[in-house]
Parts: structure tokens; sequence; C-alpha cells
């Protein structure tokens, strides 16, 4: 493996771990029976690497690996050691502590931990890990950690040529990750950040998607989403608190559908599409449902929320300046008033929550005053909810019937195209036709009913229908 500038080095132990290495391979092809291989896709090749048996002692942790690539953020200080000295006792046992932890909270243990844990204690290793020449671990690091635990001495490991690099070892492992039988798949954060790592080192976004079995424009959305992302952790810091991109794990379905939304309203409206994505950002980070975020729109504030807060969360009227472009001296319009209003009610929220989960790095005054203002904020918006559900349903009621009449038009132009295939193939069946019309008839009839009963001024197509059912009854 080369020590190049930019990478992570070699562990201190390489040469040893070589030894080791080389010496089991060679023992490997001196052996008679059937040789375990491993086929990786090495430089965009298959390629067949040898499967041999090492020591898990003498095994280390990739700093590089995507699997908790968000989670070191986890405890700043070690992320920063861990970037220093990947190699240490100390970085490679926070690498450790972050393989066996809960991915949306670090501080618990993750239950799919230890259902791998005790599958490796019941049959064995399935399929054998991964490593560099020098004791790296590529792929098989959390299987290593769970071994580690069981007290397991060896693990069966396939080793990659000596000629690999950092950007080699990368690629492998990417691609081994994103097979249909890995055990453990990449968190929703670490698969964003590695979809725009490789973007970043410039490869095609088709390319990528392919990779991660996925459409290009989810691939989009997930570049969409992880830009948002990193918006809210910058506009999250205050002092020594700042929310980190894992702690939004757990809204993966709550964000795709912000960008499916916000993406729909911008075709028609910009602005209405900026306050709709503020207003549902502010409800994610108050952890509100799926199902509740669903009901905020763009005039969610106007309409239901901006009465029901407090004074101390009512940001000033904005006024729509213009700003001026450094260096080139031309104005742009600014942000307007009520996407600045929206903006800033988030930004409160996120340093509120910022602020909560610093814990002890911040004064208990400080933890006090931010849980306040983040329980009042989400007691208005509960409330305001409440009646922005109940529009919903109106609404959704409003547009029922003419949605299944709309409905019911495209399953009669679809009616006429099969009926003009089948009658040049001789296949139509007349009399079924018949019986249907017949049923169309008299259900017709019963709409006309029903409109005479619940309009009192009817259009012109109510009208057209009451007129067509009379002259037939007559």
């Amino acid at each position: 493996m080369s020590n190049t500038l930019g990478d992570l080095g070699l562990p201190p132990h390489a040469a040893r771990n070589k030894d080791v290495v080389e010496q089991r391979l060679k023992d490997v092809a001196a052996g008679t029976g059937l040789h375990e291989t491993l086929t990786i896709e090495w430089r965009t090749k298959p390629e067949v690497v040898q499967v041999i048996d090492m020591p898990v002692e003498l095994l280390y942790y990739n700093p590089g690996t995507h699997r908790i690539r968000a989670q070191r953020s986890f405890d700043p200080q070690r992320d920063r050691r861990l970037d220093d000295d990947p190699w240490s006792d100390d970085s490679q046992s926070y690498l450790y502590h972050l393989l066996q932890a809960e991915p949306a909270d670090p501080s618990k243990r993750d239950k799919d931990f230890d259902e791998l844990k005790q599958s490796l204690k019941d049959f064995r290793q399935n399929e054998p890990g991964l490593i560099t020449r020098e004791g790296v671990l590529v792929n098989g690091n959390t299987r290593a950690a769970a071994l580690r635990e069981l007290g397991v001495t060896d693990i069966r490991v396939a080793v990659l040529p000596d000629s690999c690099t950092w950007a080699d070892i990368n690629k492998v492992e990417l691609s081994l990750q994103l097979r249909h039988d890995t055990r453990r798949p990449y968190s929703y954060i670490n698969r964003l950040l590695t979809i725009d790592e490789q973007v970043e080192a410039g490869r095609p976004l088709k390319e990528i998607a392919r990779d991660f079995r996925i459409r290009e424009s989810t691939a989009e959305q997930d570049l969409w989403v992880l830009a948002c992302l990193r918006d809210l952790r910058d506009r999250s810091a205050t002092g020594d608190a700042q929310l980190r991109l894992l702690d939004f794990e757990d809204a993966q379905e709550k964000l795709r559908e912000v960008h499916r939304a916000y993406g729909k309203e911008s075709k028609a409206d910009p602005k209405r599409a900026e306050l709709l994505k503020e207003n549902r950002l502010a409800a994610i980070v108050m952890d509100f449902s799926k199902t509740d975020v669903r009901l905020i729109e763009a005039d969610f504030r106007t309409r239901y929320l901006e009465h029901r807060l407090p004074d101390a969360l009512k940001a000033a009227p904005a006024a729509e300046t213009a700003r001026v472009i450094p260096g080139l001296n031309r104005a742009v319009k600014a942000e307007v008033p009520q996407v600045a209003t929206a903006r800033a009610f988030t930004d409160s929220l996120l340093r509120a929550k910022a602020v909560i989960r610093a814990g002890d790095k911040v004064s208990l005054a400080q933890s006090e005053k931010a849980a306040s203002v983040f329980g009042a904020a989400h007691k208005a918006v509960e409330d305001a909810l409440e009646p922005a559900g109940k529009d919903a349903r109106v609404r959704k009621r409003k547009q029922a019937a003419p949605d299944r009449l709309n409905d019911a038009c495209q399953d009669i132009e679809q009616c006429i195209t099969d009926m003009v295939l089948a009658s040049g193939s001789r296949s139509l069946d007349e009399e079924a036709l018949d019986e249907a019309v017949l049923k169309l008839k008299a259900t017709l009839r019963k709409l006309a009913l029903a409109t005479a009963q619940s309009i009192e001024v009817p259009g012109e197509g109510v009208e057209w229908l009451r007129e067509a059912v009379r002259q037939e009854q007559a």
C-alpha cells in the first residue's frame, strides 16, 4: 500500500503484518485441497484474491471507512486525534466504539451489532473480510470488532494486491458494501456522504447511481438533501454547541418528501417553495412525524402558526433590501421578508436543539433557556397542526368527487383505445360491452340525482348531465 501525500499512511506494525501475510499466502499456495478465494472489482475489472486466516489482534480498523464517516463527529476531540494519528491506540479504540454504536446515536450500542455478533457466534463467518498486506481492514471492520468481543483469535480475510493505494481501498470498499449480500449497509447519512465524495472525485453521477443501484434522479435528490443538511448544521452553530449531520439520521423519508414537495412548488412559485421548505425543515428539527410534516404548506405560518407563537419567537418583520455582490458592485434582490422570517424561526430552533444536545459543554442556564424556547415552539406548532389537519381533510373531501370523475374519464378514454384495437382483431365482446354501457347509464342517472340534491346552482357540466338524463327519461 503506497504511502503518498494526502493518504492515511501506514500503521506502525505494517512491516510485521506484511511478513505474516506473505508467509500465510505462501502456506496456502503450497497446501493441497480447495483454496478459498474472493472476487473483487479491482481497477474496473474482476480480480480473484486469495483468502487466508489472520490473527484478529494484528489487524487495524480502517480510519477511512465510509461506514462511520458521519458518526466520527460524535466526539470532536477524538475525531481530531483520529485525523492526526489514525493508528494510535486511542484512535483505534474510538473506531471500535463507533463500529458497535447506533448510527443515529453513537452513545448507544447498536442492536444490529449484537445480532451480527450472535450470528458469528452461532454460524461463524459466512463471507471473508478483506485486508491490505499491511493488515488494514478494507471490508469486515464490524465483523472484526464482533469477533474480538467474542474472543475469537482468527478471522478469514482476502488479501488485496501489493500495489494497492488508498484510492483503491476506497473504491473496493464501496463496491463490496453495495453488493446485495452485505449484512450491514451504510447508514443514511454515510450513504449521502459517500455519494458526495464520489462526485467530488469527478465521477459522473450516472455512474455513481448505477453503483448504488439507484436512479440518477434519486442520487440528485440525495445530493440536494445533503446540501440542505450541511446548511442546517452550519446554521445551528452557537458558541460551543452545534448539531451534527448524524443528528438527522432518522429523518430520511421526511427529507425526501421535502425535496419532492419543494421541486413541485418551485416550478409554480419559487418564493412559496422556499417558505414550504423552511416551514417543513422547522418541523423536522422538532421531530414531528412524517404525517404531521405533510400537513405543512407554504402558508402554514401565516394561516395557523403566527398567532400561536409566543412573542419571543416572533421575528421582527424584515425589510426586503438589495445586497451588493462584492467586486462587481451589482445589487441583487435579497431574501423576501416572509422567507427571512421563516429562516429566523428555523435558526432559533436549530440553535436551541444544538444547546440541548451539547450537554455538559454548556451551562445549566443556557440549557434550560434552550429547552424553554424549544418547548414553546413545539407546543405552538403542535397546536397549529390541529386546524391544518382539519382543513387538509376538508380539502381532501372537496376534491374526492371531482378526482374520481377525472379517473373515470381516463378509464373511458382507455376503453375507447381498447375497443379500436379489439375491433381491428375482431376480438371485441359486444355483449359484455353493451352490459357495461347499461351499467354506465344507470350510474349516470344516480350521479344526476346526487347533483340535484347537493348542487343548488349547477354549472355547464352538471346542467348538461341533468338535461341528458331528463331527455333519456322522457
